[in-house]
């Protein structure tokens, strides 16, 4: 027996001398070093095998089997983004699958840190120099940040989005595209206190073909007048010749109307304005309308501050709206608070909020021009890097700002149809000026403001409207002068001044003095290219 022992003792020793990774104490201290940084190496890149060659094998036999296991989801992972992204979104998504993920996330994060801290005893710190055991105890701290960090990061980052979805996205059975699209309706909310009810000042309707993402949107003025409605819709009843009941009956009051009178005929919503403003939008453009999406305005300064501010580059001078002056008739305003001038620049939430909404001295067209810019310099800024830094200020702003009847079940499929439409250029069709109605037949003259308003959205053609919205499906967008389109100059809402322009002397100041003395004439002139602006 003890000769046993002096003999495995003496091969101990033997073997020590050529196999320092396992047995170290005999090793040079410049080798204990290296072996050191080799054995954090293994770890970093595959978990387990520091144990395997310098530790518990049956430890490292079991991390290396998770290990390869974890790379093999992490390749079906990657093929299946490459591959079907929908189902990959559909998972991250998903109530049950989410959390399941979140809680491997974690369980991967807590196995690496534990393997880190094996591999610090392994490395056995008090046989380095002394000058070495700092800088291998802050490689150590370094690396289990870069991967247990990270990995506990994700697991934050995905919790924070499924409480996201969860708050904003509703349970319900999913719906199939009509005649190859998907319509939603997107809607920009506004509740002040100087207004009854919320009224959605920004309608659009979003229509995407289901299977190439191409993407057309259509802008409803929030002035338009007479909509009607199919047979099958709950307000038939009430409207049989549609919302015509004259200047009260405009299509922004619709949303407030129904959900103070009318709520009981949408028993089953959750929101009874939406869907009204729904089945609204679907009699304007002859399409059925089968989701909304609805902002509110006063948190939406909050979300663009949460992007970090949009970066546009704008057309002309904007005012930012101040106050309404009493017992004006007309309405009247007092000098504007301050103003967004042209040029390329990044909007903070606060100057994003008024260049969507402003509209004195000029008309409802120029804002939606604007609005529909504002839109896409915010997609377009939704990038990964932005939404990877900023998620967690994004993710909070939706949740307060954002509501929609789009099942959460469904909403992989339609942000991987999102980023089928990224790539594609939107087509645009506003139902009035200037894409419909022409300056001799469908405008008057505000008497004030010396600026168009447009007759089309209070006497609407619906044959005309719903043709034209086919053959925005079917031609792909052909040039708009063909079908009869008419440019903002042309429609008579462009007004260019000749020799006055930013470079030659219009300043904050010089217009905040006519605003002052009341030339809303020369104001509407020298404000009429604020319509033009495209995302920089």
């Amino acid at each position: 027996m003890s000769g046993t022992r002096i003999h495995g003792s003496e091969e101990r020793r033997t073997t020590g001398l050529i196999d320092p990774v396992r047995y170290p104490e005999s090793a040079p201290p410049a080798v204990r070093t290296k072996r050191a940084f080799v054995l954090l190496g293994l770890t970093l890149v595959l978990p387990g095998s520091a144990q395997v060659v310098a530790g518990d094998r049956r430890l490292g036999r079991r991390a290396l089997r998770t290990t390869f296991g974890c790379w093999a989801l992490v390749l079906l992972g990657l093929v299946a983004a490459l591959t079907d992204r929908t189902l990959v979104v559909g998972v991250l998504t998903h109530r049950w699958w989410s959390l399941l993920l979140i809680l491997a996330l974690l369980g991967a994060a807590l196995g690496w840190g534990m393997l880190f801290l094996n591999t610090l005893r392994l490395i056995r710190i008090p046989l380095l120099d002394r000058g070495a055991r700092p800088v291998v105890a802050g490689t150590l701290a370094l690396l289990m940040v870069l991967t247990s960090g990270s990995l506990a990061y994700g697991a934050y980052i995905l919790g924070v989005g499924r409480s996201t979805v969860g708050s904003i996205f509703q349970s319900g059975p999913a719906f199939d595209p009509v005649d190859g699209r998907y319509n939603f309706l997107l809607m920009g909310g506004d509740a002040g206190e100087d207004r009854t009810g919320r009224r959605p000042d920004s309608i659009s309707v979003i229509s995407v073909d289901a299977t190439t993402g191409s993407t057309v949107t259509f802008s409803i003025p929030r002035n338009f007048q007479n909509a009607p409605f199919s047979e099958d819709s709950p307000l038939w009843e009430v409207y049989p010749d549609g919302y015509n009941c004259g200047d009260p009956c405009i299509i922004n009051s619709l949303y407030p109307e129904v959900a103070q009178n009318y709520a009981d005929l949408y028993p089953d919503s959750a929101d009874p304005g939406a869907e009204a403003m729904m089945d609204a939008a679907s009699g304007i453009l002859g399409i059925e309308v089968q989701a909304y999406l609805l902002v509110d305005m006063a948190g939406f300064e909050q979300l663009v501050n949460a992007m970090g501010g949009i970066r546009i580059d704008a057309g002309g001078w904007v005012p930012i709206t101040a106050g309404e002056i009493p017992g004006t008739d007309p309405i009247r305003h007092y000098p504007p608070d301050g103003w967004i001038k042209p040029g390329v620049q990044t909007l903070d939430g606060y100057h994003a909020l008024w260049y969507a909404r402003s509209r004195e001295f000029v008309t409802d067209y120029h804002r939606i021009a604007r609005q529909q810019c504002v839109q896409q310099a915010m997609i377009a800024q939704l990038d990964p890097a932005t939404v990877l830094t900023r998620f967690q200020s994004i993710a909070a702003a939706g949740t307060q700002i954002v509501e929609t009847d789009i099942p959460q079940d469904q909403l992989g499929s339609f942000v991987d149809l999102g980023l089928k439409a990224q790539g594609q250029e939107t087509r645009r069709l506003t139902i009035g000026p200037p894409d419909f109605g022409t300056p001799a037949d469908n405008f008057v003259t505000y008497p004030d403001f010396g600026t168009p308003a447009d007759n089309f959205v209070t006497y609407p053609d619906f044959d005309v409207i719903h043709s034209r919205v086919q053959d925005m499906f079917a031609d792909g967008g052909a040039d708009p002068s063909s079908a009869g389109v008419l440019p903002l100059e042309r429609a008579g809402l462009v007004v260019h001044v000749p020799a006055q322009t930013t470079d030659d002397g219009i300043t904050e100041e010089y217009l905040q003095e006519l605003a002052t003395i009341g030339d809303d004439l020369t104001l509407g002139d020298l404000l009429a290219d604020n319509g033009e602006c495209s995302p920089a």
